[in-house]
């Protein structure tokens, strides 16, 4: 059974820096792409990133990008979504995301409060 766990997310100040984790398993981690979303409150969710199974190709939403970095650790089955430079409009609850076949598995989300 597919399971995502995230983890990670707490209350920060602007400009700070946080990392989450999301933790796999029931399926093969290292043949499967990982997105991570991001959902603000009354907003609809929305792509920060995806990372390749192998994690030698990256994509960003520009809101984010060189600001925030995925990475994976394969042999953890773990895909890492590191925030830096965090602002006031990166406050929502983060998700990540796997593609099996023609079915969408999410995790619970961990929330991000971005906030002095």
């Amino acid at each position: 059974q597919v399971q995502l766990v995230e983890s990670g997310g707490g209350l920060v100040q602007p400009g700070g820096s946080l990392r989450l984790s999301c933790a796999a398993v029931g399926f093969t981690f290292s043949g499967a792409s990982m997105s991570w979303y991001r959902q603000a409150l009354g907003k609809e969710r929305e792509l920060v990133g995806s990372i390749s199974s192998t994690g030698s190709s990256k994509n960003y939403a520009d809101s984010v990008k060189g600001r925030f970095t995925i990475s994976r650790d394969n042999a953890k089955n773990t895909v890492y979504l590191q925030m830096d430079s965090l602002e006031p409009e990166d406050t929502a609850t983060y998700y990540c995301k796997t593609l099996r076949g023609f079915r969408s598995y999410w995790g619970q989300g961990t929330q991000v409060t971005v906030s002095s």
